[in-house]
């Protein structure tokens, strides 16, 4: 009976969105088939041990090939589905940017109105924001420095010597990503308007996009179909239980679902077309050679021939076939997605609940969509064949300290982003 249900909800999801044996067209307008696709990531989960992965890919806009693979929970061998709850991590930045821009387009908040403006009282004597005490900077941060990550703030506090939050520099002048920009927007726009992030993107996006299994925080209603998360060795972390509303990473959504929302955005469905350009627009160029740590200062002009830059709540950069918007989400609890979407309507969404997800990246990114063109170095999409072979060998009792000081690394450096 449990096998006859799971094949009407996998039915289900190809009647939707049009599997078959069509031909799915990629970026440079060769075509690869939905046979291709299932050996290619197949193979590249099995050399790359990845637990579970989600696969949309787009054409003219729309998802035309959307299909999970391998397992949810791998000890009790139940499948991950199209509808299988995942944490979305820093994709969850992306659907608030899209509410932001809703609330811009209807005049409620000015991109470029200093934030401080909207509260209150003054920044510094709301708890959480004492540290900018002493520092004016804080005056001149708008909300479009914190979609586009210029607002000196670091990723997160923690990750600061003391603890605290500070402005590393002059606000505006460079990008340096930060959660933290993020979660202080979502203090200002709850403020705004009166609502918590919950009901409000509810009402915005999830509800208009019909993302049905998709909220801010874990629900009992996801229990039937929810994704644990596996590290590197392929031990479950367990699905991750999200109770705090957090712009910058909690979504729970399904690859059906943000499959939606990738569609919409690639579409500008609920935005002016000049509101959706404002969002899409380089707001500032980034020349760090890695994303991060994102206070890091090395720089490099390996991107200069992309255009590599920051948009609000979404990076950009060029090709010869025009501009291309993308998001990436790591979370240290076994979750690794990213998007990529072109203005020629092709696209491609990948979501993993492996930490191994993103070692498959390049060569998904190559053989699906024919991109060559994403920054893998800046983004730190290390290919899995050149990742230090520990990490992809089973972890012994006494783990040692080379795989131990990498795994703090990546959650210090990534851990909602």
């Amino acid at each position: 009976m449990r096998r006859r249900r799971l094949l009407l909800v996998l039915l289900s999801a190809s009647a939707v969105f049009g599997q078959g044996k069509q031909k799915i067209v990629r970026l440079d307008g060769s075509t690869i088939s939905p046979t291709q696709v299932d050996a290619t990531v197949g193979r590249l989960m099995k050399a790359a041990k990845v637990m579970g992965t989600g696969i949309a890919l787009f054409n003219y806009g729309k998802p035309v090939y959307v299909k999970a693979y391998g397992f949810r929970d791998t000890g009790k061998k139940f499948p991950l589905t199209p509808d299988s709850v995942m944490t979305a991590a820093s994709l969850s930045k992306s659907a608030f940017a899209y509410t932001v821009m809703q609330l811009v387009q209807e005049r409620k908040l000015d991109l470029d109105k200093p934030i401080y403006r909207y509260l209150p009282k003054p920044l510094p004597e709301y708890p959480k924001y004492a540290d900018l005490a002493g520092d004016e900077r804080y005056k001149k941060i708008t909300a479009r420095m914190l979609l586009s990550h210029t607002s000196g703030f670091p990723n997160w506090r923690r990750f600061n010597e003391d603890g605290k939050l500070h402005i590393h520099f002059e606000p505006g002048t460079r990008y340096a990503y930060s959660g933290e920009g993020i979660a202080l927007l979502q203090f200002v726009v709850e403020n705004i308007t009166h609502q918590s992030l919950q009901t409000l993107i509810k009402e915005r996006v999830f509800q208009p996009l019909a993302m049905n299994r998709t909220s801010m925080v874990s629900e009992a209603r996801f229990q039937n179909d929810i994704a644990n998360g596996y590290d590197e060795s392929g031990q479950s972390l367990g699905p991750e239980k999200r109770t705090l509303v957090d712009a910058a990473g909690s979504m729970q959504t399904t690859l059906a679902d943000y499959a939606r929302f990738v569609s919409a955005l690639m579409q500008c469905r609920g935005l002016q077309p000049k509101i959706c350009a404002e969002m899409l627009s380089p707001q500032i160029r980034i020349h760090t050679k890695h994303q991060f740590p994102s206070l890091n200062n090395e720089v490099t002009n390996a991107n200069d021939s992309i255009r590599l830059s920051y948009g609000l709540g979404i990076g950009l950069y060029w090709t010869p076939y025009g501009k291309a918007f993308f998001k990436e989400g790591h979370d240290p609890k076994g979750w690794q997605h990213y998007f990529v979407a072109f203005a020629n309507g092709t696209g491609l969404l990948i979501m993993t609940n492996s930490l191994n997800g993103e070692g498959m990246f390049k060569y998904l990114l190559e053989a699906l969509l024919h991109n060559s063109y994403t920054p893998i170095e800046w983004e730190e999409f290390t290919p899995y064949d050149q990742k230090p072979q520990a990490l992809l060998s089973p972890r012994p009792n006494n783990q040692n300290k080379a795989q131990a000081s990498y795994r703090v690394l990546k959650t210090c450096l990534e851990i909602g982003g």
